[in-house]
């Protein structure tokens, strides 16, 4: 079987399984299998496979016809300027989120060296693309999953960041401590537990729950904040679709002043800030 063969047939398993986006994933899935990029398939696309790539463009598919998420298929995505390493300890970076990461770029354009707390980091996308793009920052990362945290030190070490990024377990019921910060950010978990069912399978059934299901996370961030942010720090949250404006009415009604809000890439407002004046 040729490239071409593997590529059309692989397209045609995973739109039977429903996988959303079935012909860029099978580019994906055969270009992991076979070493190459997506582009360069289509220079090879007469080229036979041998049989051990068969075998592993086919396990590859099977996981992702399971809609186990192709990021963990592939065990690695991408996140602004990074790769970082993903799998089932953590979420998956998502393009919102590179918004929340940009928003605090912005916030620190006038500060030399920030401090920075990241509330939840999971793989530690958001703590590693700060230091990544801003030279002189400085940003602890806290997590309450020791398997997200191991991930996150995985992906420290991969991005060459240590010394930069301090990982510390601390489980947000217990309050945030430590500071003063300029800037506090937070992908805090935020689905309803009502809606968890509805979400497509690749969430509902991989990711894990307790960084996306959540009553209350927001709330207890933007409270928490106020205890470690220097006068005039910033606090940046990513939302739920729909909830900017309760969240931004929550961050005035704490105190927060120039509270805004900030869409996506869908035009969706998803990220809320507000600057601690007290």
């Amino acid at each position: 079987m040729t490239v071409a063969d593997v590529l059309g047939r692989s397209t045609e398993h995973l739109a039977a399984k429903g996988v959303p986006s079935p012909r860029v994933d099978a580019e994906h899935l055969l270009a992991k299998a076979l070493g190459l990029s997506r582009l360069e398939l289509y220079t090879q696309y007469d080229r036979p496979l041998s049989d051990d790539e068969l075998e592993v463009c086919r396990t590859l598919v099977r996981r992702r016809a399971a809609r186990e998420p192709l990021a963990y298929v592939l065990g690695e995505w991408g996140f602004r300027q990074l790769t970082l390493r993903v799998d089932r300890r953590a979420l998956i970076p998502r393009p919102e989120t590179e918004v929340v990461v940009e928003r605090c770029l912005a916030l620190l354009t006038d500060v030399a060296e920030p401090r920075v707390l990241d509330v939840g980091t999971g793989t530690g996308a958001i703590a590693l693309a700060i230091a990544d793009e801003h030279p002189g920052a400085r940003v602890t990362a806290i997590d309450s999953s020791a398997d997200a945290l191991a991930l996150a030190r995985e992906n420290l070490e991969l991005t060459g960041l240590a010394g930069r990024v301090e990982l510390v377990a601390s489980d947000l019921s217990a309050g945030l401590t430590g500071g003063p910060y300029d800037l506090v950010v937070s992908n805090p978990p935020y689905v309803a537990p009502a809606e968890i069912d509805a979400l497509e399978p690749e969430v509902r059934d991989w990711e894990p729950r307790a960084a996306l299901v959540g009553v209350g996370a927001t709330e207890a961030v933007a409270e928490g904040a106020r205890d470690v942010l220097r006068p005039g720090g910033w606090l940046v949250l990513e939302v739920a679709d729909g909830a900017a404006g309760r969240v931004a009415g929550l961050l005035t009604g704490l105190g927060y002043a120039d509270v805004g809000r900030t869409e996506d890439l869908a035009g969706h407002e998803r990220v809320v800030e507000g600057r601690w004046a007290r």
